[in-house]
């Protein structure tokens, strides 16, 4: 049952903000270091999330309804990073350039930074940081990069203005935005190392695949720690560093907040196994606030053994002060989390009811909305209780959840009916797989038998985040719709059949879990085992349009064709859209276009804000996974995707980077 109530008191903790270098006490918006990119957005793209607001919309206008159907390519840049032998099938890029001026400005899948000119594609210069393959945890992945123009430097010096890129090695690198060149005042000849303070250094289980933010002069960064490998696994600590000298500004573990604050004392590391932030943090620059979006603990499926600390932060949306790293507030958005449902969107800003306000999608799909400044709850939150225990952890399963009654990407539970097959064999056979296992609706607990997750841990809202188009008061968010089939593996099973934590001499096997009296199994989209088609019916992913005042649905369509789908890999080259699986975001413009790829059918879009009408496509030549961007050159506006495709959502490969614009 739920019960309807607002829940400040029990799901965030409200503090007031201290003073401090970035806060004089009661002026919150005097901003005594500037935002780190002192640049217009329009013409621009000077952020990972388009604007300092992370809403990924654009007051742009020239590409409209009426005329973009168009559309032509302006140019394809190729990075030249393509995966080598060994790595083949373990490239996803996912990037997102920025632009600034007249260049854009990347990361390609193995951290290569580059720089092209924004209107011909024409490269500017590379910086190659030489990252090895044996770093590539899950893929190699760059989602972004961050820029900062130094207040002190005079215009035209080298590294007044510099791009800040992360690596898969766990490095900080800051080069020079004009020649590429390192900046070598920052930390040591333009490198920090992020396993400083992490313990032994073992490649691809810890890695930085998402964009840094930086806010008043301060860098902010999590990392990625390999899921479900051992409770003895790197700690999730986020860090501040300055972004003119790379010095540690102050370290944020949330097991050990005050003794950790400048690095770990000698012989000690942050505390491991901790929750991460593997995504990009949110940042309000007047107030100084930043915003981390945490994951689940080590450990996803298994919970007795976690920390106090853990089960307080784990899945939870913290606000802390960007100059000194103190906590302002927390608001968490499962208890107790043991399916994995990470917050892995970049939270995004906005003013809600006349208060400054924090939107945080989730992958369970609930759409909360928050007061920037206190983490009180602005839009409606329930309590959903009566939950199912299960037969593993009964005492540590939460017995209640918070839910969104504002606006959710959550569909009704599966049912028996709800089972499909392309053919009426293997509808028999997922209807038969669907009463073998156990299914107790949303929250079902973790089981030594095969259960069932919906939705699974790859959507509602992802990586790819959602967009707001203020002046229509719409959230654009796409989302997926497929159930995960798990299973919870005995330690003796788990270990006969090796499944192993990467260590210095492999990557690791599987989700052993270690520490834990089981290991798991798990996937992304559960598949018959006849056709290799999903077993629930479709459709699987779909975009949809929601009120702002009223979290109503506007418009909810599928997304993604059915031209690359089939039976045993076949593609049907079918026009119809079913709704694919889908990773990756949108971006929504002022004339009304929301411009997505995201889907598995490779498919770049062009859809009506109003309608959810797909006005215009073009075939990418492998997946568009990645969250486009658009800007304006010499008064012609140009929309650009990274096609580089996802090895886990079989996209292809490719290492094309497409911008669009009308004709002359």
């Amino acid at each position: 049952m739920i019960r309807a109530l607002l829940l400040p008191a029990l799901l965030c903790a409200p503090l007031t903000l201290p003073a401090g270098p970035g806060h004089a006490e009661g002026s919150a918006d005097d901003d005594v270091r500037p935002a780190a990119m002192p640049v217009n957005v329009g013409a621009d793209w000077p952020y990972y999330g388009g604007g300092d607001l992370s809403q990924r919309f654009s007051p742009l206008s020239q590409i409209t309804p009426d005329n973009v159907a168009g559309l032509e390519r302006a140019f394809v840049y190729h990075t030249g990073d393509l995966p080598p032998g060994e790595t083949a099938g373990k490239y996803a890029p996912e990037t997102t350039p920025l632009k600034i001026g007249d260049s854009l400005v990347l990361c390609s899948a193995m951290n290569i930074l580059i720089s092209i000119d924004a209107a011909s594609g024409e490269e500017n210069w590379r910086y190659d940081p030489q990252v090895p393959r044996e770093a590539i945890p899950y893929g190699a992945t760059c989602r972004g990069v961050a820029a900062y123009a130094d207040p002190d430097r005079a215009e035209g010096e080298a590294c007044k203005m510099r791009v800040i890129g992360t690596t898969l090695d766990a490095r900080l690198i800051a080069v020079d935005f004009a020649t590429g060149a390192p900046c070598t005042d920052f930390g040591r000849g333009g490198q920090v190392d992020l396993w400083e303070g992490i313990g032994e250094k073992i490649p691809a289980f810890y890695a930085v695949t998402a964009a840094p933010t930086v806010v008043r002069g301060v860098i902010v960064t999590g990392a990625q720690v390999k899921d479900g490998q051992a409770e003895d696994a790197p700690s999730g600590v986020v860090r501040g560093f300055d972004a003119v000298t790379g010095a540690l500004a102050w370290a944020w573990d949330l097991a050990a907040p005050e003794e950790m604050r400048n690095g770990p004392p000698a012989g000690k590391t942050y505390t491991r196994g901790t929750p991460n932030m593997w995504t990009t943090a949110a940042a309000d620059q007047a107030r100084g606030i930043v915003y981390l979006p945490l994951g689940n603990s080590a450990v996803d499926y298994y919970g007795s053994n976690r920390s106090e600390a853990e089960n307080t932060y784990a899945t939870s949306l913290v606000a802390l002060d960007a100059t000194t790293g103190e906590e302002l507030w927390h608001f968490q958005t499962v208890r107790r989390d043991l399916w994995d449902y990470d917050l892995g969107s970049q939270p995004t800003l906005l003013d809600y009811m006349g208060q400054p306000a924090v939107l945080l999608p989730s992958k369970q799909g609930d759409l909360f909305i928050l007061n920037r400044e206190t983490g009180a709850p602005l839009s409606p939150v329930g309590e959903l209780t009566d939950l199912p225990q299960g037969e593993i952890e009964p005492g540590f399963v939460a017995d209640s959840q918070p839910v969104s009654l504002w606006a959710t990407l959550r569909k009704p539970p599966l049912t028996e009916k709800r089972m499909w097959g392309f053919t009426p064999l293997d509808q028999l056979y997922c209807r038969i797989r669907f009463r073998q296992a156990v299914y107790e609706g949303y929250l079902t607990p973790p089981s030594t038998e095969n259960y069932i997750q919906y939705p699974g841990y790859i959507g509602g809202s992802d990586w790819g985040s959602v967009a707001v188009d203020p002046t229509r008061g719409l959230l654009i968010a796409n989302y997926n719709d497929i159930p995960n089939l798990n299973r919870l593996v005995p330690r003796a099973e788990a270990d006969a059949e090796g499944m192993r934590p990467p260590d210095a001499r492999s990557g690791g096997r599987g989700q052993p879990q270690v520490g834990a009296p089981y290991g798991a199994k798990t996937n992304a989209g559960w598949r018959s085992g006849l056709t290799d088609l999903p077993c629930s019916q479709p459709p699987y992913g779909g975009i949809t349009a929601i009120d702002l005042q009223s979290g109503e649905p506007v418009w909810d369509v599928p997304l993604g064709t059915a031209r690359r789908s089939g039976p045993f890999g076949i593609p049907s080259r079918l026009p119809f859209e079913i709704g694919t699986p889908n990773n990756g975001g949108a971006v929504v413009t002022a004339s009304g276009l929301i411009f997505i790829g995201a889907a598995a059918d490779n498919l770049f879009r062009a859809i009506d804000t109003e309608t959810g009408e797909t006005l215009w496509t073009d075939a990418l030549p492998a997946g568009g996974q990645a969250n486009p961007i658009t800007y304006e050159v010499d008064g012609k506006q140009y929309v650009l995707i990274s096609a580089g495709g996802h090895h886990a959502m079989e996209t292809g490969t490719s290492d094309a980077i497409i911008a669009y614009r009308l004709p002359d």
